[in-house]
């Protein structure tokens, strides 16, 4: 899998990709909502070339992660900053093994893609590398959202979806339905939810 995200960052402009937008708003105001401060640590799941951790060190935050299938979009956004502002880690987060927590969780379009029989390790690790009152965006086709992606079949939630797979153990803090109009001006339609960890089992 990470030779077709490979091929697709290497032979395509960044800004013409389907998931490209100049900035995380969504993104960013879901993080507000769910009170994450400068001193807090996120992780970016599927984070690509993506701009938000551009906007968060804007912001003052000086512990962040991407994790991405892909070498070559790993290696363009780290060009984008200083050595050792920002940690990389090439790695399909279904087989990821976390070697320690964050404070946030943030997923814009990585889990739509994941299929039914690797989605439990998914949230396993999730939840394994989530600090005990963590923080976790999510954002992934809705319902009404493409049935393929980057040639790719993915799957579709809406905010109840989400929800029950995150489990007991997180507590809704705001949910959103928003159109993403993409390069070639295609409208996709997502959901976002914005959780927070409690003191319940998941």
């Amino acid at each position: 899998m990470s030779s077709h995200w490979n091929e697709a960052y290497a032979t395509h402009p960044s800004n013409t990709l389907s998931w490209y937008e100049p900035e995380p708003t969504i993104s960013l105001e879901l993080l507000d909502a769910l009170g994450l401060t400068p001193t807090d640590s996120l992780i970016d799941i599927g984070g690509g070339e993506s701009f938000l951790v551009d906007r968060l060190l804007a912001r003052g935050h000086r512990d962040l992660t991407i994790l991405d299938l892909s070498a070559t979009a790993l290696r363009a956004s780290l060009a984008r900053f200083e050595r050792d502002e920002v940690t990389a880690i090439e790695s399909d987060v279904t087989t990821w093994h976390p070697t320690r927590t964050y404070d946030a969780w943030h997923d814009r379009a990585t889990l739509h893609f994941i299929d039914d029989r690797h989605r439990s390790r998914y949230f396993a690790n999730l939840t394994r590398s989530l600090s005990p009152r963590g923080a976790v965006v999510i954002g992934v086709f809705s319902p009404q959202g493409p049935t393929t992606c980057s040639g790719l079949e993915v799957a579709r939630y809406d905010a109840d979806e989400l929800m029950d797979l995150l489990g007991r153990g997180f507590d809704l803090v705001e949910h959103r339905r928003s159109t993403h109009r993409t390069p070639s001006n295609v409208e996709q339609s997502f959901e976002w939810v914005a959780a927070r960890r409690n003191d319940r089992a998941s």
